[in-house]
């Protein structure tokens, strides 16, 4: 087949290599312009190196971009990874229209932050899907599903890297297939079950100490690494990422106040939650590196009976 590929960054770079690897012919690709200081976008870097045509439009819904889209000549259209709009009249130009993917079980979950919001909410189950985009955001009718087991101690990194990226990459050539084929059947999603979140930005990242311990916990692992659950020592901000959770079984071995770091030990240091403990393994103080809580207690004066989040 003939792609047009629409996207950015790794995920993009590896659905670009996975197509050429099997022998499909990309006369293009489609990506956001990067932005002044930011890094390389991988995918915009891997198509140069390959000699492949890259076009970086502001918006994708100029005359100009569909024109562009028009010169390739392509059977279908793969949105691999993508921010900006994209409009039918741009993905509607491939003669098998276009396909996209999103980390989520669709229609649950539809927005940005997909992957952090079902960790946070402690659910053991989420997946991704690769649907027909529409003029309304993750709302197209889907044509391919696959599930995910959620573990408790899964991170955001964890869940994407070693599963919803490689197995999206999969899904994406899969479908390609099947429309291919003609076997690809298309569900229009059912708006009772859908649910949108907006972006989990550092607003919806502020750990409150006086919750349930499991909620801290999988508040931290639903923003691990970004965008970084956080709490206060000292008036400053103080990101938290490794993280363990010890539940308190007794009222005898509740040690202290919600909020109070109550141990120091080896990598890592216990702060109190209603129901447990927190053993915070890593961190990054304001304006600082990341490291070991550890090593964070003893640059700062962090000590047992100190409180976080005042």
């Amino acid at each position: 087949m003939r792609i047009a590929l629409i996207g950015q960054q790794d995920f993009g770079k590896a659905v670009l290599e996975a197509f050429l690897a099997r022998g499909d012919t990309v006369p293009g690709v489609f990506c956001a312009p990067e932005q002044a200081g930011a890094r390389p976008d991988q995918l915009r870097a891997a198509a140069q190196e390959r000699g492949i045509p890259v076009h970086q439009f502001r918006t994708l819904r100029s005359e100009e971009a569909r024109t562009a889209i028009a010169s390739l000549d392509c059977d279908l259209g793969v949105m691999a990874y993508v921010l900006q709009f994209v409009p039918r009249e741009f993905t509607g130009v491939p003669r098998m229209g276009t396909i996209q993917y999103h980390p989520s079980l669709l229609p649950r979950y539809r927005g940005p932050s997909s992957i952090n919001w079902p960790i946070i909410r402690g659910d053991t189950e989420t997946g991704l899907s690769i649907f027909r985009p529409v003029d309304a955001l993750d709302e197209g009718p889907v044509l391919l599903q696959k599930k995910v087991a959620i573990g408790p101690d899964d991170t955001v990194a964890s869940l994407y890297f070693d599963h919803l990226f490689p197995l999206g990459v999969r899904a994406l050539l899969e479908t390609a297939d099947l429309l291919q084929a003609g076997k690809a059947v298309e569900q229009m999603q059912d708006d009772n079950l859908a649910s949108y979140e907006g972006w989990c930005h550092e607003a919806e990242a502020r750990i409150n100490w006086h919750v349930h311990a499991d909620i801290t916990y999988n508040l931290i692992r639903g923003c691990n690494p970004a965008p970084g659950a956080w709490t206060t020592f000292g008036g400053k901000s103080l990101q938290i990422f490794d993280a363990r959770k010890h539940p308190v079984r007794h009222f005898a071995q509740v040690r202290g106040q919600p909020g109070a770091c109550v141990a120091i030990g080896g990598e890592g240091m216990h702060v109190v939650a209603q129901g447990g403990e927190i053993e915070i393994l890593r961190v990054r103080p304001q304006g600082g590196k990341k490291m070991s809580a550890a090593q964070f207690c003893a640059e700062s004066g962090c000590k047992p009976g100190s409180i976080l989040g005042t």
